[in-house]
């Protein structure tokens, strides 16, 4: 780690320089001088100079590490751009659209070594010929089954599966047999139907083997005949149906299920269960969701999660198809927010690491504001804790870019603004009023918010002007936080910019105070600004 000192001048000497400063770090770097004493000092470094020094009393200091051209740290995923089939002594080689992981960063002027994903071996790679994963646009025709067709008759499916071609397929609804599907296939000249019964939720076609879903089905005998008269050679697409397998793949974000084993269950949801597991020897959460159309839901937060970077972020790795959606994220030590608190207590958790969770949390909004997109599941349950007790935000299976309204979900009435729950208007403001409900939990240690009032009592109250009383021992600044995110006029309510700034003071103050108590612990960066997605380090 780098070593500063501030001069009179108010400039920053390093006396010490990261080894690999060739990919962004950040770092938090508290004064010592007697003559700024408690204040913090914001400063941007490159691997050539200083190029920023910018000096705040009452503001977190951060120091950033950039470089000009492509900086990429060892985990980042990459496509190759190119077939490089005859590479040299200590090269790698690759075929174009492989799946690269980069293990060591800064071993010449655009070289990198890397690892390729599916055979295992190492070498050289130059950047000029590999790109970073993208991001994956929120499309509502990008589907999990597009060869699924719904509703139609048989002498329609007939008609859609043109031009004949052995084991070419589509699946639809049976209009004989609600709640049954139907397998159409051609087989020479001629199209066979296989009703495909729901049977002990499950599905089958012969009573013998048994599915959990469509897309378990349709994977199996894409591989194996079965009791088929054919394996499944080619989807016959549904119009405007864009395949999400295919979409995945050239995005780079498709994981290798042969790379992937899965461990112990640690949690089960409404949608699955969420097992730990290794994947390329990391240790990762893997969220298992066999119900296909669940899965084609789940999708959209898969979109949204690829466009996201951001150290209070969870971060995802990756999707795996295979026997259902396998989410693939990285693995959060300490579990949920509610859990960490109520198991730990006053006693092993002081009020600056709850002001570090706020920070934290209030961070990782911010940045979603500053990309226009809305939580609206915002929770303390939703926040996890890593092994350095950063607190990073999850499950943005709600979140819309700006949406006026809902979508029919069932909303979490004790963390939702009257005006989401009232006229389905949601916008960061009410992700505001969510926050502000999480600052409670958090400060009461977990507690279960409006305690002993029914969820009818909390829409009523709230309605009228009722607002929860303050923890116990809460800070007076944090409680009057609170009470500006529960403003009944939205545009009344603060900015996560303005919350986050108002947390650094308090945490400021408190640090000056209480010397050694509530101290940062280092990275804490503010919302980096990118121009465009970032990929997630592997």
């Amino acid at each position: 780690m780098p070593l500063f000192s501030l001069c009179s001048s108010g400039n920053v000497q390093i006396s010490q320089t990261p080894s690999t400063p060739s990919f962004r770090h950040v770092f938090e770097l508290r004064c010592r001088s007697r003559d700024v004493s408690g204040a913090f000092l914001r400063v941007s470094w490159s691997a050539d100079r200083l190029h920023k020094c910018v000096f705040r009393t009452t503001h977190l200091a951060f120091l950033t590490f950039r470089t000009n051209g492509c900086g990429w740290s060892p985990g980042t995923q990459c496509v190759t751009k190119c077939d490089h089939s005859k590479p040299k002594p200590s090269e790698l080689a690759y075929r174009k659209g492989d799946m690269l992981t980069i293990i060591e960063a800064g071993v010449g002027k655009g070289v990198y070594r890397a690892q390729h994903n599916k055979t295992g071996e190492q070498g050289l790679i130059s950047a000029s010929n590999v790109r970073e994963r993208e991001a994956i646009r929120v499309d509502p025709s990008l589907s999990l089954m597009p060869w699924f067709h719904g509703k139609i008759s048989g002498p329609e499916a007939v008609n859609k599966l043109q031009p004949i071609e052995d084991g070419l397929f589509l699946v639809r609804e049976s209009i004989r047999h609600p709640g049954d599907y139907v397998l159409c296939v051609i087989v020479g000249q001629e199209v066979i139907h296989y009703r495909v019964i729901y049977k002990d939720n499950k599905l089958t076609i012969d009573n013998s083997k048994f599915f959990y879903n469509l897309i378990d089905m349709i994977e199996f005998y894409t591989k194996n005949q079965g009791a088929l008269a054919t394996t499944l050679q080619k989807p016959k697409e549904k119009a405007g149906a864009k395949s999400a397998e295919v979409e995945l793949s050239k995005a780079g974000w498709l994981l290798d299920i042969d790379k992937l084993a899965l461990g112990e269950r640690i949690g089960e949801g409404e949608f699955g269960a969420v097992y730990m597991g290794h994947y390329m020897g990391q240790r990762v959460a893997v969220k298992d969701i066999k119900c296909d159309v669940t899965a084609q839901a789940f999708l959209e937060e898969t979109a949204v999660m690829t466009k996201l970077q951001h150290r209070n972020l969870v971060r995802l790795h990756g999707v795996i198809l295979h026997n259902g959606l396998h989410i693939v994220t990285e693995f959060m030590d300490k579990g949920n927010l509610v859990n960490f608190l109520r198991t730990r207590g006053r006693s092993v958790i002081d009020t600056g690491q709850l002001l570090r969770f706020a920070l934290d949390v209030c961070a990782g909004m911010e940045y979603l504001e500053s990309k226009k997109l809305v939580h609206r599941d915002l929770a303390a349950r939703n926040i996890l804790v890593s092994s350095d007790n950063v607190a990073k935000i999850s499950d943005f299976g709600l979140a819309q870019t700006n949406p006026k309204t809902s979508d029919n979900v069932k909303l979490p009435v004790k963390w939702t603004a009257p005006e989401a729950l009232k006229k389905e208007k949601f916008s960061t403001r009410s992700d505001v009023w969510s926050y502000g409900v999480l600052l409670w939990e958090t400060f009461s240690y977990g507690r279960q918010p409006y305690p002993k009032m029914s969820l009818k009592e909390v829409k009523e109250k709230v309605e009228q002007g009722y607002r929860m009383e303050a923890p116990e021992n809460c800070p007076t600044r944090i409680y009057a936080l609170m009470r500006t995110c529960w403003e009944m006029d939205p545009g009344k309510r603060p900015s996560f910019h303005k919350l986050r700034e108002k947390l650094e003071r308090e945490l400021s103050c408190r640090s000056s105070d209480h010397p050694g108590r509530g101290q940062v612990p280092l990275l804490h960066p503010p919302p980096p600004q990118e121009s465009g997605p970032k990929t997630p380090p592997l």
